[in-house]
């Protein structure tokens, strides 16, 4: 990266943390002067339908137990916002959800899926003052989302400019998400570091390689070769996943390896990291997709644990943006208003693979099984 472009990726990342200055809410960044209310037509929304359709999940399994069915209207409880579903994303998460394979998922079926959203709010429930009906708001929720309306915590919402595409603003809340607080909470990159993304053609790839560069990190990206120019757009060097030995890309090999993928039990993946680096784990999609035990995966957790207890300077972690937000709920505000900020100056653009009603939910999950997209399904639900 030139000395330009960095300047350039510095003054975005100081812009987008200008922007969300929080006016109205020192936890949501939400600023009541800037609600996104049409002056022309606030009647509109107080027309709230008695019902709804809800895409309801019979059994864990395959996506042929999705059904969709109509349900009464929820009713916003105290500290809580009812919102009108602008878009959720439809992702491989959603998958282990469907199957019954998600570490502590307690709930059974029939459930309702959905991990994040963008939403617009329609109703408050009482108590509720640093949010105003009208304004948009996004939330990692993990279930409930694949529906046309749902309730929030309205201290966990983030604010969302009415100007920005939901589609685009719900790929940040998970896969974005996760990728910026892997870089800056979790492995801690530093400018100039080499980076090492191995699946860097999924959603969360995608987004490490470009918040990489931006971060003035050297970043090489791991993936099919049919994904290489996808890669090579992002501002990575691309590294063939399927035959590509990674520990000798780099004679000193990498600073930061991230890998959600876990072939070899991430084996293969600690084999790159240099002497002093550092293995950011964050996902088992191989173990995952091949079927394999939940004993065996957890063994792969126990590597980790093992590595990093006794291979001296280099380090291992495990990454989860769940527990990482009920240890900080504060960071993951503030980290998603600096993403929404970036977006909206152009700084970032997530990719969009297509935007589906909820009927074709169930399509989309077996697409996401088969593997070969390069950008975001979208749940619009509401017409």
């Amino acid at each position: 990266m030139t000395e330009s472009t960095q300047d350039q990726a510095d003054v975005s990342l100081s812009r987008a943390a200008e922007d969300i200055k929080v006016k109205g809410h020192p936890q949501t960044g939400l600023d009541r002067n800037r609600a996104s209310r049409p002056a022309n037509a606030p009647e509109l929304w107080q027309v709230i339908p008695a019902t709804q359709q809800v895409l309801m999940l019979r059994s864990f399994g395959s996506p042929d137990g999705f059904a969709a069915v109509e349900q009464r209207m929820p009713e916003p409880g105290a500290g809580e916002l009812l919102v009108k579903v602008l878009a959720a994303s439809v992702q491989f998460t959603d998958i282990l959800l469907r199957k019954g394979r998600y570490p502590g998922l307690k709930a059974k079926p029939p459930l309702v899926l959905g991990y994040d959203v963008v939403g617009e709010v329609v109703k408050v429930g009482p108590g509720v003052t640093a949010v105003s009906v009208g304004q948009r708001v996004a939330d990692l929720t993990v279930t409930g989302s694949y529906a046309q309306y749902r309730t929030l915590k309205a201290d966990r919402v983030t604010a969302v400019d009415s100007t920005l595409d939901p589609a685009e603003v719900t790929s940040l809340v998970l896969s974005w998400m996760t990728a910026y607080q892997l870089l800056h909470r979790d492995a801690r990159v530093q400018k100039g570091q080499n980076l090492l993304v191995i699946g860097a053609a999924g959603a969360v790839g995608q987004a490490l390689v470009a918040l990489g560069v931006l971060a003035g990190c050297k970043v090489w990206g791991a993936a099919h070769p049919r994904h290489a120019n996808l890669v090579r757009e992002l501002g990575a060097i691309h590294i063939d996943s399927d035959q590509s030995d990674f520990a000798v890309v780099l004679p000193t090999r990498f600073d930061v390896v991230f890998d959600g993928i876990g072939q070899q039990g991430f084996s293969r993946a600690w084999r790159a990291v240099g002497p002093k680096g550092h293995l950011s784990a964050y996902g088992v999609s191989a173990g995952i997709q091949g079927n394999a035990p939940l004993a065996l995966m957890g063994l792969w957790l126990a590597k980790l644990w093992w590595w990093n207890m006794f291979s001296g300077a280099r380090t291992t972690s495990f990454f989860s943006i769940t527990s990482l937000r009920q240890k900080h709920p504060d960071w993951f505000v503030a980290d998603l208003s600096v993403l929404i900020g970036m977006l909206a100056h152009g700084d970032i653009k997530p990719r969009v693979a297509e935007r589906i009603a909820l009927d074709a939910v169930a399509d989309a999950h077996a697409r996401l099984e088969r593997g070969g997209l390069e950008g975001k399904i979208v749940l619009m639900p509401n017409p």
